[in-house]
């Protein structure tokens, strides 16, 4: 079927009209173009494309209604030859398209960063289905928790049970069944063809090599080459927790040599204050009153387990986390799982493609029988797995997800202080890169490419290299960043931090 490009002068006519508003005027695979312009850091003017490109919300459903999915185009200075490199989104569930707006500092930093492209090739932004700036961003509401009690893990399932039946109650015009991540390869296919290009080159972190992984196992023909960061495989969506720990482990070995903690260190260093925590939590909650006029807050095990991990993302200012905990300083932490328990929404995209990817019987049973469970909790995993077949999105089957061998040329860049997707995963999928080189950034975390290489100016080079002429050479093995500078507890140091009886509780905190 021939695609249809509507001319920006058209378009910006209508303007002031949603996407969705017009999409049934559409045909599947037809895309809406405006134009431009954005000043850059040397103050040039760059022009810009932005528009929708328009397919089936459920590609096995004959007649399916039209769905918008945002993209976004900027040239190169010159035609160098390099196929496009389409820019792919983590999450499920990251808009990026209010870059070319400026408004944030993150909105400016991404623009720029897509702006040293223009010497690559052609770059290519395109969203998600289902939560796009330039169509629908699908949501429904988390049930709350009450404080006065302790979430436990049976609770994390309930809440996953919930979800479900909510957010199918909350979109009964949508046919949720749509919004699996071969969808979403299909879309990439789809932009391709309508914006005339026969091959491209992919880049992606987090989710974003997920779903290039996705479009290498639906397409492997249009794709010239990838690049591909905080490596997620197809049957790696959910993580052991044995290499999450290890990676804690790998920055509390830092941690245990900075001068500014050491005073607040137990004996054994920071591990053994996790251990202490986990204990102290396995025999009894803690209760924390915030005066507050509500509730007081009960703090249990599950939740341990659950910000030990999300605070682990930010190493510079983890290892005060836990030494605080440790140390019996729990208020700041206690406002911050109260305010997780109140109703929230979220992003359906997520669950909608975690548990239709779903994962092997044999990695399955790998996390159910992970010994490190006991550190990171099955929050991970046990309630997307406990509500996926609620979900209406289908099981895409083992087939689809397992690993295998690929022939694109595939350069991976992966931190091994990473605690959402830890490197163990990239070294998983290593051996089925036929033509493939991995470099592994010490002391990086859940960054983008570039980010990670930013005191490695030749391998940044090396990487436009490789987009452009496909040759994985001159590219490291191995980049190290500095150690960073951990922040200390916001209190002062115990006069024997190790060998306190028990810790220092924080006023209106009750520990039995």
């Amino acid at each position: 079927m021939k695609r249809r490009l509507w001319l920006s002068v058209v378009v910006m006519m209508l303007g002031s009209i949603p996407p969705g508003a017009f999409a049934q005027a559409h045909r599947a695979g037809d895309i809406v173009v405006t134009a431009g312009t954005v000043r850059a850091a040397d103050g040039t003017t760059v022009p810009y494309e932005i528009g929708t490109l328009y397919v089936p919300e459920n590609r096995r459903a004959p007649g399916s209604r039209l769905i918008g999915v945002g993209f976004a185009r900027i040239r190169a200075r010159v035609p160098t030859g390099a196929p496009p490199v389409f820019w792919l989104p983590g999450g499920p569930g990251l808009a990026v398209l209010d870059a070319f707006d400026g408004r944030t500092e993150a909105a400016r930093s991404r623009l720029g960063s897509w702006l040293t492209y223009r010497d690559t090739a052609d770059l290519v932004v395109i969203e998600q289905r289902g939560y796009s700036e330039r169509g629908e961003k699908l949501t429904a509401m988390s049930p709350a928790w009450p404080r006065d009690r302790a979430f436990t893990a049976q609770d994390d399932v309930a809440d996953a049970r919930m979800r479900v039946s909510s957010a199918i109650a909350a979109h009964p015009d949508k046919d949720l069944a749509g919004y699996t991540i071969d969808a979403c390869a299909d879309d990439i296919d789809d932009l391709r063809r309508a914006l005339g290009y026969p091959r491209i080159s992919l880049f992606g972190g987090s989710f974003g090599s997920q779903w290039s992984f996705a479009v290498m196992r639906s397409h492997p023909d249009i794709v010239a080459r990838a690049v591909l960061a905080s490596i997620e495989p197809l049957d790696y969506g959910y993580d052991l927790p044995s290499p999450l720990l290890a990676t804690m482990q790998r920055i509390a070995f830092e941690a245990d040599r900075d001068p500014g903690l050491r005073p607040y260190l137990p004996p054994g260093g920071l591990m053994a204050a996790i251990d202490d925590l986990r204990d102290r939590f396995t025999r009894h909650p803690v209760t924390v009153d915030l005066h507050d006029d509500a509730a007081p807050v009960v703090i249990g095990l599950a939740d341990l387990q659950a910000s030990l991990l999300a605070e682990a993302g930010a190493p510079d200012t983890w290892p005060a986390f836990v030494l605080s905990l440790y140390h019996g300083h729990y208020i700041g932490w206690a406002r911050e799982v109260a305010a997780g328990r109140q109703a929230q929404p979220y992003k359906l995209i997520g669950p909608l493609i975690d548990t239709s990817l779903g994962i092997t019987p044999q990695r399955e049973y790998q996390l159910r029988h992970d010994p490190a469970v006991a550190y990171t909790g099955a929050g991970g995993f046990a309630p997307y797995l406990a509500a996926a077949a609620g979900w209406p999105t289908p099981d895409l089957g083992d087939d689809y997800r397992r690993l295998r061998p690929i022939d694109t040329p595939v350069l991976m860049v992966h931190g091994d202080w990473d605690t959402s997707t830890p490197i163990e995963n990239m070294q998983a999928q290593l051996p089925y890169l036929r033509n493939g080189h991995a470099i592994v950034i010490h002391r990086g975390g859940h960054d983008g490419v570039f980010y990670q290489l930013r005191n490695a100016p030749a391998a940044k080079a090396a990487v436009h290299r490789f987009l452009r002429t496909g040759e994985l050479r001159d590219l490291p093995s191995e980049v190290t960043l500095p150690s960073p500078a951990f922040a200390a507890p916001d209190f002062p140091a115990p006069a024997a931090a190790g060998r306190v009886a028990g810790p220092a509780l924080d006023a209106g905190v009750r520990s039995p």
